[in-house]
């Protein structure tokens, strides 16, 4: 259980949340909803303890389980299955036993018998602990999330981000924990993934907070739903299911409407009056108490919600280059022994649009990262053509420095530009005030999302690098990046799971990977954005 008293949260010297008191019971399975920006990825490391709010408490019972969006495991030299089963701390054993058994096959007798030994050891120990059965469970949850024996027993080093994000869920998951707190638990997972999850998580039966912009996963999960009112400072809560919560917006935002009209009628109606009476000396007191009670009945009105907010995105105007700005030839990678994707090529012309597709694990992001210039291919090159302008959208806002603050790396992205004008386009994606002072590491994935983008909108890119673009952004945002899709002019290659994302592009070509085959766009490949 999670109860929170008195909790104030702010971003600068704006507060985000203003004397929120609420609780989180088993049973309930919490939909956290708000604009970007509006706090929520705040609130929840709050929750999981990992923040410290303005003012205010919060009193967890039991143990909390946290995915943040962008989940770091520090040792990266770990299996997937080590950082799995860590969750219940039986990942040592593993280990343990792991290296006895490769000092088993040792040529020296008196090494070998002492492994033996060991690994026998920690054989009993391992199954009085229950570990057979928690391997076995911990092994099915992974293979629901899409990762599979190989990679189990693979380094998270050598896994793709999205792979290593699976690995994190798998591991909350797991964990047993009475309370969970999931920020955007189905990115970078395919539909099949999804579609387990929902069913595991409709029948989850401690607390559960989710942040999600995957409505059909509100709509099958959540019971309750917290709303973050970013211009109100307030939280609203609702008892209800998700289709109930849209229904009940709406009608109390009629409401909300309704006496707002009758109020300032009636108001406005007695201010008339007692600017006609003020004149009077005889009739100057009840002039007062007239104008007095319009405005207590305008105090006591309950404010209309804004229209939250939403950033304006336009990409850029591309600069001039060549017919071919950007080609590639021969390009591999490969980590360890396991040879990842080999031979891809790919040329991309003047304002040509590329979907690269493929399972998790498959390369995408690597291959995009060799593009962009920041991995080397083990094998082939990657050649820039005449005037390439490169802008590269990294889905784990690697390009931000998250040392430095919001207005410097504007400033880094856009070094011709002057204060004003950098600050004028943070504006526009919804950056102002004591915002831009604050270091990358704090934002939220929705607002690393909106900073990253805003780089690209000053950097006159001819070829843009797009990876998952539309990840963490809520409806509004997302279709901002859809309609600055479709009239940008320049060329894209684009990794995403998101099929509006792909409507919006209008690809011409199509780059499967691991075995890099080309082939033009057909509605027959739509099918597999989901599940690539």
């Amino acid at each position: 259980m999670i109860v929170a008293s008195g909790i104030e949260l702010r971003a600068g010297s704006r507060i985000l949340l203003d004397d929120a008191s609420f609780r989180v019971a088993p049973g309930d399975r919490v939909g956290l909803v708000g604009r970007n920006g509006a706090g929520k990825t705040t609130l929840t490391k709050v929750l999981a303890g990992q923040g410290q709010a303005a003012a205010g408490t919060v009193t967890t019972s039991g143990e909390v389980g946290y995915l943040p969006q962008d989940p770091r495991t520090g040792d990266l030299t770990v299996t997937a299955r080590e950082r799995i089963l860590s969750a219940r701390g039986l990942d040592t054993i593993v280990r343990d036993r792991r290296l006895a058994e490769q000092r088993m096959a040792a040529a020296d007798d008196a090494i070998r018998e002492k492994a033996m030994r060991r690994y026998a050891r920690l054989e009993d120990e391992f199954a009085s602990a229950g570990g057979y059965a928690a391997e076995s469970e911990a092994a099915s949850i992974a293979s629901a999330l899409g990762i599979d024996e190989q990679r189990m027993d693979q380094e998270l080093g050598s896994l793709s981000g999205g792979q290593r994000r699976r690995v994190e869920l798998a591991r909350i998951l797991f964990s047993g924990a009475e309370t969970l707190l999931l920020d955007e638990p189905t990115n970078h997972l395919d539909a099949d993934s999804i579609a387990w999850l929902r069913d595991h998580l409709k029948g989850y039966s401690g607390g559960l907070v989710i942040i999600s912009h995957d409505v059909d996963l509100l709509s099958v999960v959540v019971n309750r739903v917290f709303h973050l009112d970013a211009n109100r400072g307030e939280i609203d809560v609702y008892n209800m299911g998700w289709k109930n919560y849209l229904t009940q917006r709406e009608t109390d935002e009629r409401r909300r409407k309704r006496e707002s009209a009758n109020a300032q009628k009636k108001a406005g109606a007695l201010l008339e009056q007692a600017e006609k009476m003020r004149a009077k000396a005889t009739k100057a007191t009840a002039a007062q108490q007239m104008i007095r009670r319009a405005e207590k009945m305008l105090a006591g009105l309950e404010g209309e919600r804004q229209t939250d907010k939403v950033a304006k995105l336009r990409f850029p105007t591309p600069a001039p280059c060549g017919k071919t700005p950007l080609r590639a030839s021969g390009l591999s990678r490969s980590y360890g022994s396991q040879e990842i994707f080999t031979d891809v090529d790919l040329a991309i012309d003047r304002g040509s649009r590329v979907v690269v597709l493929g399972l998790n694990g498959a390369g995408k992001t690597t291959l995009l990262r060799m593009l962009a210039g920041v991995d080397e291919p083990d094998t082939g090159q990657v050649e820039p053509g005449h005037g390439l302008k490169l802008g590269y959208y990294a889905q784990e806002h690697e390009n931000l420095d998250v040392d430095r603050s919001v207005l410097e790396n504007m400033k880094s992205a856009a070094p011709d530009l002057g204060e004003t004008e950098v600050r004028k386009v943070l504006g526009s994606f919804l950056f102002s005030g004591d915002d831009v002072d604050k270091p990358a590491r704090v934002l939220s994935g929705g607002e690393k999302t909106r900073l990253s983008l805003a780089t690209l909108v000053v950097s006159s890119a001819n070829v843009l690098l797009l990876d998952e673009p539309t990840n963490n952004l809520d409806p509004a945002s997302r279709a901002e990046i859809l309609g600055a899709l479709s009239t940008y002019t320049g060329a894209v290659v684009m990794v995403t799971h998101d099929e509006g994302a792909v409507d919006a592009l209008e690809p011409e070509r199509i780059l499967l990977l691991p075995d890099g085959v080309e082939d033009l766009w057909g509605p027959d490949y739509r099918d597999l954005i989901s599940l690539a």
